[in-house]
């Protein structure tokens, strides 16, 4: 109790908990119903057997891979638009929009073309199971038609979150993800007279919901008339030295999305390796770790946001007190979300229809989760709520990289591909990966070594 007065009292008013709650509800809140829709979308394709959920889980592998790619580009960006935003400098935040925007769309466009064109040698990559190949396949090339308007969305997101208006992405993502849902029922089963079209309907209710995400997203920042909507010339305004300066901070952090993401998607190759019923075991507890993990996400990205414009308006000792605050927050929840997911999530397994041996991999990994969940809610704190906040990317990049193809990705390769180990084990030494990032990072946040004024430095 005498640390928790201490941090408290570090922050000696309720101003702290009031805008921190005003950033994080509705994050959270946007996550959570995300999380529990695309649960309820594996649970309904669930329906259709192993190589139909496998299907579906390698083929948004690529959608994984670009949203990250787009989340490095736009939290690196979130560095200078938080920091503006803590000058109210509106001009300088639009231009960081366009950068984003044209970044985004270009690396959009790449993925586009390889999954629309190439899906079968895409999805060969993560598995020789010609069934799931084939399903996977028409699905991919559907939602290949969302990539570019996910770098649209995402960056307008990214930009609003930034200058604190979260409500905009949550009515949006509401809407979106509840229209995906209730449509992917009606495609997926064949309701009201319409063909059952099973993987395939899941596929056009996500085309679907992505237009109408799109359409929302900039209907709500222009007739709002936000800080983020932008003319063109505001958007594309930016010189040379603008855009270095920019590209400088945010290139570490995209860059350290797609080693990471590309070491993810190696470590679902090699449990799709293991066999089927293995890489089915791993999507089902997706569901569960992604929903478990939702309030990480939002507490982080209030962090991120508050650290950030603490930095910007030149009051550093504030901008450390808070990330101190948010470290023992997140501590205390990851204890609480472990007890909860392993009260709920065997239950919620239950309803899948799986293998005997799926089920008793998913129930395996779960426990395995649970008593890790604290090392990856603190590594989240600190790498996207405290080091990029802080513009610290590049050791970050260093650290994230090393830790994942040194430890991480060749302890699976050797459990799973040599030593033959079942997947529960190999996803358990996974974790080691984390243990790793927590000891190396922690004499580097006590420096403060991780806080850079940006903005200032430029101005």
């Amino acid at each position: 109790m005498q640390l928790i007065r201490k941090f408290q009292l570090e922050i000696g008013d309720r101003d702290f908990y009031r805008a921190m709650l005003s950033i994080a509800i509705p994050i959270t809140i946007q996550q959570l119903i995300s999380s529990l829709l695309n649960m309820l979308d594996v649970l309904m394709v669930g329906q259709l057997g192993d190589a139909s959920i496998a299907a579906l889980g390698l083929s948004n592998q690529v959608f994984f891979l670009l949203s990250l790619l787009l989340f490095g580009l736009t939290s690196g960006a979130a560095v200078f638009t938080t920091q503006y935003w803590g000058q109210r400098d509106i001009i300088s935040i639009r231009r960081v929009l366009g950068i984003c925007l044209t970044i985004g769309l270009f690396s959009a466009g790449i993925f586009t073309v390889a999954a629309f064109f190439f899906p079968e040698w895409v999805l060969g990559f993560y598995t020789s199971d010609q069934e799931v190949i084939v399903i996977g396949a028409r699905y991919l090339r559907v939602v290949s038609l969302t990539y570019l308007m996910l770098a649209v969305s995402g960056s307008y997101q990214s930009i609003l979150r930034s200058v604190q208006q979260v409500r905009i992405p949550l009515m949006v993502s509401v809407i979106a993800l509840t229209l995906k849902t209730g449509l992917g029922y009606v495609l997926i089963f064949g309701m009201f007279g319409l063909p059952k079209l099973g993987v395939d309907g899941a596929a056009f209710s996500t085309l679907a919901a992505r237009i109408i995400e799109v359409g929302l997203v900039l209907a709500f920042t222009y007739g709002y008339r936000t800080p983020a909507a932008a003319r063109l010339r505001e958007l594309f305004g930016y010189n040379i030295a603008f855009l270095l300066k920019v590209l400088r901070t945010t290139l570490p952090a995209l860059f350290n999305e797609i080693i990471w993401s590309f070491g993810i998607t190696t470590y679902n190759a090699i449990y799709a390796h293991i066999g089927t019923d293995a890489i089915a075991a791993i999507n089902v507890n997706g569901t569960f770790e992604n929903l478990a993990f939702v309030t990480y996400i939002g507490i982080g990205t209030a962090c991120a946001i508050m650290v950030g414009n603490s930095i910007g308006a030149g009051d550093q000792e504030r901008a450390y007190r808070l990330t101190r605050t948010y470290l023992l927050l997140g501590l205390i929840l990851s204890f609480i979300t472990a007890g909860l997911v392993l009260l709920f999530a065997p239950f919620l397994i239950g309803l899948y229809q799986i293998s005997p041996m799926t089920e008793i991999y998913s129930r395996q990994i779960l426990i395995v989760y649970a008593l890790t969940v604290w090392l990856r809610s603190t590594n989240f704190m600190f790498f996207i709520g405290i080091l990029r906040a802080g513009g610290d990317t590049r050791f970050a990049l260093i650290v994230e990289a090393s830790t994942m193809w040194l430890v991480g990705v060749p302890l699976a390769a050797l459990a799973g591909l040599v030593f033959h180990l079942p997947v529960p084990a190999v996803y358990g030494l996974v974790m080691l990966e984390e243990l790793t990032k927590t000891f190396i990072v922690l004499p580097r946040y006590r420096s403060r070594k991780w806080i850079h004024n940006l903005v200032a430095a430029a101005a």
